[in-house]
């Protein structure tokens, strides 16, 4: 069989029939399949691409074999960094480029065979899709949750933009690799965090892997705790948050993010030179290397002090830069006895340590001590549990006017400008008089310009275009300024869920009615990677439309998998060095039903792992083995259609137990195990068809199901088989194989003979004969009554199920 032509035969085949159109009127058995969007960032789709597209498209045709009418889009996210990166580094305009890239990892991805609902496709660049990119950011505008401000961001010097927090990698730019500093800049935000507690509380209900579940909520990082007012001896008030407030009278020190504003206020003469130089370095280093439990702890002295609300005790005041001036107050207190970091912290710098936490039993535990227990050294407070000193502590700080109860989140607000092309116009202008106005929604799309000096100069290209950002202020008619910044990619796709089922709808956003029906997505299909930015901001935007009243569902994606990363041979990240050929080599060599076979069976879906490309061979040899039997069977004339013996029995617990292993191998993602029962089966007929008395009716059965089975993972080759014996086109409309239990369940049971035990032979038993029958028939094994033959039997033993001894002498 040439698979690489019958792919194209039936490639073209179903795409004329329409085979897998979405039946929109069929809503009750909907099942909404998505793989997460595909950067048009390269010509061609590498092994990573088959990896996440190609298998999840077979657990799709798995379900619609099931029953189900499954929605599967596919689209590009053709804006944003990763496409105008390749640009630069081709030399090709954005949109030459992007859209040269895009026809061609489309016409890959029909070649998969894949059951995608192109009728539906999406690609972020188009004006008809960032039409509804700019409206929801005018809808979050004017709810106050899109906004602008001075703040320190992360700046690529090499990207020539900001990045959002979660784009940078202990110091380092995922997109390029470049050292990412510090650099205060105006720029519009996401107010996620007045979705932090939504956020947290909705994670429960979700079926997702616990891991991504568990880094949302350290990335939210709800804390309660108390707000502390210290003052300086200046009288300036800092205002500390701290989550173990039963500790303040251990506090010895101060500590000020380097960034914050007031450093500048507290830093005196002597120390104005020490300080300036460590804000310098820190700027270096993003937020998670700074707050690491791992990364060595500095600071600096600022020359001041301030007074401890309670105790009035000085304590000087440091700058450091494990505290962010984005979390919280941006100070913090240092209590070296009950806190890990600060003890180090306070060693180093000679800081006095102070207990004030004794265990519950009253003794002294070796410091840090860092567990909640009883009070000491704590004035009025002392005795009382953590639990209750926190209670009073606040009280009487608040009557105090010192200090108040608070709950806060380590989440930071999303960064979304951009100061680079090839993104979404930002929909704002700036009037000298109205301040920022918001574009008209029926001005809306504001189209991106097509500039030839469009490369990143460490402010937005599109600032430099008169004709672009020259304009009349909406509201009082004078002249007015466009936004020069674009938006960042994670803002396109943050919605795109949403869009697809609806995207030709440009009246609006999407069809209430339709979207409550076809939402939330049944199955995600994506890389763990997203677990902190796109699966967040996707899940913020979906709750925001919720209150705006546009959706009834508050979460887009109900059930999500992750799959592995494909690695290459020596198992580091995939390359051409290293990940031996393309696809499309694989493919022109063996065919693409071959490449997700080995996919499937080769490696643990959500594992992923080192990429060894000697198994496609030996796929497609257990293709050509199944085509070999299926063949012969089908062409047999019907014979002793009633016999069902314990041959037959045999076989059909195969099927059966295959069926079942099968589906429960796709429903969790775990193809290898699947293909490995498949093999059994296919192990089983050859076995059963060497036989000379056989059901050839029930054989053929078996076979057709053999095709059923395999038709999700080798669509083409399915098909194709499915012509070949005659059956009725097609055969992805058969209905999955269902496991009959009953099947299961064996009358007969493999038992060890042993003589004077030691194994001699193994015996097939009825599983309702008793221990007489079993005997007689163990006797009868050829080698057993060499064994006993002219001694005697003095003992035999039966263990049910398992095996016969009989002790001779």
């Amino acid at each position: 069989m040439d698979y690489v032509e019958i792919e194209k035969k039936w490639n073209q085949k179903w795409e004329k029939d329409n085979l897998y159109k979405f039946d929109t009127n069929n809503l009750d058995k909907k099942f909404y399949l998505l793989e997460m969007f595909s950067y048009p960032s390269a010509l061609s789709l590498h092994l990573g691409h088959w990896w996440n597209f190609g298998i999840s498209d077979s657990f799709g045709r798995f379900k619609r074999m099931k029953g189900y009418n499954v929605f599967q889009p596919m689209g590009f996210d053709s804006f944003g960094l990763p496409a105008e990166n390749y640009a630069i580094k081709t030399g090709i305009h954005p949109v030459e480029s992007t859209h040269k890239n895009i026809a061609a990892m489309e016409a890959q991805l029909r070649n998969i065979g894949g059951t995608f609902n192109w009728e539906n496709e999406l690609s972020t660049c188009e004006p008809e899709y960032y039409h509804w990119t700019q409206w929801l950011f005018l809808k979050l505008f004017e709810k106050g949750l899109a906004y602008q401000k001075e703040a320190p961001v992360n700046w690529c010097p090499s990207c020539n933009t900001v990045i959002a927090n979660e784009q940078v990698n202990e110091g380092i730019c995922e997109r390029c690799g470049s050292e990412v500093i510090k650099k205060n800049m105006k720029q519009w935000f996401f107010k996620i965090t007045d979705y932090a507690e939504k956020l947290l509380n909705g994670l429960d209900k979700l079926d997702w892997p616990e891991k991504t579940k568990l880094l949302q909520k350290n990335w939210i990082g709800k804390s309660v705790g108390a707000e502390v007012d210290f003052m300086t001896e200046k009288g300036q008030k800092l205002t500390v948050f701290t989550s173990r407030v039963d500790t303040l009278y251990g506090v010895t020190w101060l500590v000020i993010a380097p960034e914050h504003k007031l450093v500048d206020e507290l830093v005196t003469d002597e120390c104005k030179e020490s300080v300036k130089q460590y804000i310098l370095e820190s700027a270096k280093k993003d937020d998670i290397l700074r707050t690491s439990t791992i990364t060595e702890k500095t600071g600096v002295f600022t020359g001041s002090y301030a007074i401890n609300p309670l105790n009035n005790k000085k304590v000087p005041i440091f700058v450091a830069d494990y505290v962010l001036a984005s979390y919280a107050t941006g100070i913090v207190m240092g209590v070296a006895a009950h806190d890990t970091r600060d003890y180090d912290f306070a060693k180093k710098y000679n800081i006095d340590i102070v207990r004030v936490i004794n265990a519950k039993d009253g003794s002294e535990p070796e410091l840090p001590f860092t567990e909640y227990g009883v009070l000491t050294n704590s004035d009025e407070f002392d005795g009382m549990t953590s639990e209750d000193a926190k209670k009073a502590i606040i009280e009487k700080l608040e009557k105090l006017g010192a200090g108040r109860g608070k709950v806060n989140y380590k989440i930071r607000d999303w960064s979304v400008a951009r100061q680079r092309y090839w993104g979404c116009p930002i929909p704002v202008i700036h009037c000298p008089h109205c301040g920022t106005v918001g574009v008209p929604e029926q001005d809306l799309p504001v189209r991106l310009p097509h500039i030839t000096d469009w490369k990143p100069e460490g402010e937005g290209p599109l600032g430099k275009v008169s004709e672009y950002m020259n304009v009349k202020c909406p509201k009082c008619g004078q002249d007015a300024r466009r936004d020069a910044d674009t938006l960042d990619t994670f803002v396109c796709s943050s919605f795109y869920q949403l869009r697809y089922p609806d995207c030709h709808n440009d009246k609006e956003i999407f069809s209430k009615e339709y979207i409550n029906k076809m939402l939330p997505v049944d199955a995600y299909v994506g890389g763990v990677e997203h677990a902190t930015s796109h699966l967040l901001y996707s899940r913020f935007i979906t709750k925001f439309l919720n209150d705006m009243g546009y959706l009834d569902i508050d979460e887009p994606f109900q059930r999500l998998i992750h799959q592995g990363m494909i690695l290459g041979s020596d198992g580091k990240k995939m390359s051409k060095r290293n990940g031996g050929k393309t696809a499309d080599e694989y493919i022109s060599e063996f065919g693409s039903d071959a490449l997700r076979l080995h996919m499937m069976f080769s490696l643990k879906y959500i594992d992923g792992g080192p990429w060894n490309d000697d198994g496609i061979k030996h796929m497609k040899a257990f293709m050509e083995r199944i085509e070999r039997i299926v063949t012969k069977v089908v062409a047999q004339e019907d014979v002793n259609s009633d016999k069902y013996e314990s041959e037959e029995k045999e076989l059909d617990y195969v099927l059966n137990y295959t069926i079942k292993e099968m589906t429960a191998g796709f429903e969790d993602f775990s193809f290898n195990t699947a293909v490995a029962r498949l093999m059994e089966l296919v192990n089983a007929i050859y076995k059963y068809d060497s036989l000379d008395n056989k059901n050839t009716v029930f054989e053929k059965k078996v076979a057709k199901d053999i095709l059923r089975l395999i038709a999700p993972a080798t669509p083409h080759f399915a098909e194709e088989m499915w012509e070949v014996i005659g059956e009725e086109y097609s055969i992805h409309n058969q209905s999955y194989p269902v496991s009959d239990e009953s099947k299961l369940v064996k009358n007969t049971v493999e038992i060890v003979v042993q003589v004077n035990s030691k194994i001699v032979s193994r015996l097939d038993i009825d599983t309702s004969w008793d221990n007489v029958k079993i005997i007689e028939e163990a006797k009868k094994e050829e080698k057993v009554s060499a064994l006993i033959e002219g001694k005697t039997v003095v003992k035999e033993i039966v263990v049910p199920n398992r095996l016969v001894n009989l002790i001779v002498k």
